[in-house]
Formats: structure tokens, sequence, C-alpha cells
């Protein structure tokens, strides 16, 4: 006589264990608690799409709502994001902002093992706003190269960035940079240009509808806003920077020092 098999609490398993619906704990904290633990478990990995609503509601026997409670709660932890049109993914650990160092993007992704790329959405010379203006400086007859993009993680969209630099620095930009490639290798290996110091600001905003758009988000999701101006070693700017981050997909590291001083 063949031995019963013992049922499993993975959500797509063909015998999921049943919830538990008398032990107090609400019906979309348990799911919650079962996806996360195939998360933690590697069964479901990074970039994989999650079951569906419909599909994790009938395995478990409960509504459509209880089950988009669940989601909603393991996307406020950074563990899964929903891209407009194509549903909801696993997500790796989220990128992180460390403001103890001058990174780039790119360096920033590649420390933490994930792939970086970026599409273009403009590349040009213009004239600059008046905060680009007093934050790098210029004249009001200085132009300055405005280049924006949607930054990726793996193919993930994490944030749209849009940077501004004097065209006396490096005058051929335009012509020479790709704009898919590092713009501070570009920097550094054509132009001897290294940025060394940086002042940045972070704020919490809503996505506006092409901010959600280009990210893959919901409109008025939450996200970091980033404003950045970096300096070579003499002191002088050379870039300033406006990003929009998606508060699901990132998180900032600071480690902060008391000073030693006399106890009274």
């Amino acid at each position: 006589m063949a031995k019963a098999q013992t049922p499993r609490s993975g959500i797509d398993d063909p015998r999921p264990s049943p919830l538990n619906r008398k032990s107090g704990i609400p019906l979309y904290h348990q799911i919650q608690l079962r996806l996360l633990d195939q998360i933690r478990s590697g069964e479901l990995k990074p970039g994989m799409p999650m079951p569906s609503i419909e599909r994790i509601a009938d395995r478990m026997g409960v509504s459509q709502m209880t089950v988009r409670q669940a989601v909603r709660a393991l996307s406020e932890l950074g563990v899964v994001y929903s891209r407009q049109g194509k549903g909801t993914f696993i997500s790796g650990i989220k990128l992180e902002r460390d403001f103890r160092q001058v990174l780039s993007f790119t360096e920033e992704s590649k420390a933490r093992g994930a792939k970086p790329s970026s599409r273009m959405l403009s590349f040009d010379i213009r004239t600059p706003d008046q905060n680009v203006m007093a934050a790098l400086r210029l004249t009001e007859s200085e132009k300055i190269f405005s280049l924006r993009r949607v930054r990726y993680g793996d193919s993930v969209p994490m944030g749209i960035e849009r940077s501004c630099l004097p065209v006396r620095l490096c005058p051929r930009l335009l012509e020479t940079f790709d704009p898919t490639a590092s713009l501070y290798d570009e920097l550094a290996e054509r132009y001897g240009i290294q940025l060394m110091v940086t002042d940045e600001v972070i704020e919490v905003g809503k996505a506006n509808s092409e901010e959600a758009r280009l990210l893959e988000i919901a409109p008025k999701s939450p996200v970091f806003l980033f404003t950045r101006t970096s300096y070579l070693e003499n002191g002088v700017p050379a870039e300033h920077v406006t990003s929009v981050y998606p508060g699901n997909r990132y998180k900032v590291v600071n480690r902060l020092m008391r000073s030693n001083r006399k106890l009274g």
C-alpha cells in the first residue's frame, strides 16, 4: 500500500496545505508568509512571475480581495513588484543607495550583483533653468548637456535620471558618448573628469503619469526624489542630477557617527 504524501505548504504545490481559519492569524497574512517562504527558499526566484491572484485564490480557497491584500503587503516589503499589463514579479534585494560613497548607477548596480542598462529618453544641448544654473555656478551665456535616461537593473526599470553637465567641461560629449554606457566612465577616460564629492538631497513623492509609465508602476506610487550635485577635487561643480526611483525597488543606506564629547 502506497504511503500517503504529507501536504506541502507551497501555494502552487499539487496539494497545498489548507489555511488555518481558527488560528486568529488573518488569511491574507498566512498567504503572505507562504509566499515569503517560497521566495526565501529560492523556489520563487528574482525575475520570476508570481502565480496570478486568480490562481492563488482558487488554490487557497479565499477571495481575490484577500490575495490582493497579501500581494500588497509583499509589495510594501519590496519583495515583489508589479509591471503594468505584465503581472507581478519576484524582486531581488532592493538596490541600495549608499551615501558614504560617490558611485554611479552602473557602479552601484554591479556592486549589488545586478546587470545595469539604460534607455535614452533625450540627449541634447540646452539653456539651463535657474536651479541648474545656480547648482553648477553657470553664467547666463553658458549651455549644458542634458541627458535623460531610464536606468535598469536586470532589465527592471529602477529609476529615471536627468544629468546636466556644463558644455565647457566636455565639449564633444554629444558626439562621443553612447547614452547606454556609463557616463562616469566616459568622463574619466575621455575628459579626465573625476567626480570626487557629492551633495545629495532625498525627498519622497508620488509618481506622475509619465514616471509611472516609464517605471512600470501604478500612478501616484511612492517614489524617492534625489537631487545631486557632484564636484571635482578642486571644488568646481561638474554635474547636477535629478532622479526618480520607485520606493519598492530601492533603499537608502547611511552610517551616522556620534562625535566624542566629555560627559558632564
